[in-house]
């Protein structure tokens, strides 16, 4: 029997395109033996339209836009809940949410799918939500003793308040240089690189156009270092990777656009540095909440100190991404990996079948 697979994708998020990206890459990566595919596409604004069953590969993203004439209420995925919804006529076995920022990352498209009931890829609600926002995240790697380096927040009226007042805590507590970052954002998304109070003053004002939270964090010389962590209860580290952007920082051009940037698999790191990143990183897995995957991200210090920087709960997922490249050396090919993922859904969703709801 195939399992009967949907694919959610784009989202109403700046990281829309991403998803897209995302999306094609699994499509073609799927043995149509093993899966019966189901697109479902989210447009923009938020609309939920289902596509045809495909039964094989597709060309580029456009023909993954489907126009608005097949809008699917998400209820109908859930016949044995909804009666009074029109049903799908082939209930799917597991959504595979590949959703990038806000509105599907951050533990909204995740609650949806729990109160539906319905096996999903990926992270819950709690480990998606706090692994979007980067101060809770932040704060919950503090608690669980992970080095980091130091950061403060503001929200957008704080700052519209006391302007001043913000770039001068952030000058004492952090100096310069420091990065400002939306809280709620991947793909470095407005994200900026702040060497005085000028670019620190343009650099709130950019970020605040995605998010009513800022963080600032900051600046240190060190390696970008990052592993792949796969499982649920026990979960895995694959080897680890090195970025080496020619430009100042990893930002969204030097990710999706350019292509200069260097991803070096594996990294040239002692067995004792990637011992210590591979302990942290299944720390932070566990203390997040987290299942199937996520991407945890370092720096590494001259001096050998690792200090955790975030984890993504739903990292870059083309074969080309740094997520896959991981695993690919570490022995597990995309198609495999996108396999394990699906099987790790259906493992979680039946143990929470197993739980009692009365007494």
């Amino acid at each position: 029997m195939k399992t009967k697979l949907g694919l959610l994708y784009g989202g109403k998020s700046a990281e829309h395109k991403v998803s897209l990206q995302t999306a094609l890459a699994v499509i073609r990566a799927l043995d149509h033996e093993k899966f019966e595919i189901h697109p479902i596409y989210i447009n923009v604004e938020g609309q939920w339209i289902k596509g045809p069953q495909l039964t094989g590969p597709v060309e580029n993203v456009t023909a993954l836009e489907f126009s608005q004439g097949n809008q699917l209420s998400p209820l109908s995925l859930a016949p044995a809940l909804f009666q009074a919804e029109k049903q799908e006529q082939q209930p799917l076995d597991v959504i595979f949410p590949l959703l990038h920022g806000p509105n599907g990352e951050d533990g909204t498209v995740q609650g949806l799918l729990e109160l539906l009931n319905l096996p999903y890829v990926g992270n819950g609600v709690l480990a998606s939500a706090a692994g979007m926002d980067k101060v809770m995240m932040k704060n919950v790697f503090a608690q669980a003793g992970l080095s980091q380096v130091n950061y403060v927040a503001f929200i957008k009226s704080e700052w519209e308040m006391a302007k001043e007042a913000a770039y001068a805590e952030v000058e004492q507590v952090l100096g310069y240089p420091c990065f400002v970052k939306p809280a709620n954002l991947g793909s470095s998304v407005g994200i900026s690189k702040c060497t005085n109070r000028t670019e620190l003053d343009a650099a709130f004002g950019e970020a605040f156009q995605f998010d009513r939270k800022v963080i600032i964090e900051e600046g240190v010389v060190a390696r970008e270092i990052e592993v792949g962590v796969l499982g649920n209860d026990a979960p895995e580290c694959s080897v680890a990777g090195e970025i080496v952007p020619k430009k100042d920082f990893y930002d969204y051009k030097a990710k999706y656009e350019d292509g200069e940037t260097a991803l070096i698999i594996p990294a040239d790191i002692s067995v004792e540095d990637y011992g210590q990143i591979k302990e942290m990183a299944i720390r932070a897995f566990k203390a997040l909440d987290c299942s199937g995957l996520v991407r945890a991200d370092f720096f590494l210090t001259k001096d050998g100190k690792a200090l955790i920087n975030e984890v993504n709960t739903m990292p870059g997922f083309t074969p080309f991404s740094m997520f896959p490249l991981l695993w690919k050396h570490t022995g597990v090919e995309y198609p495999q990996l996108i396999e394990r993922l699906v099987n790790l859904a259906k493992e979680r969703h039946a143990e929470k079948q197993n739980i009692k709801y009365t007494f």
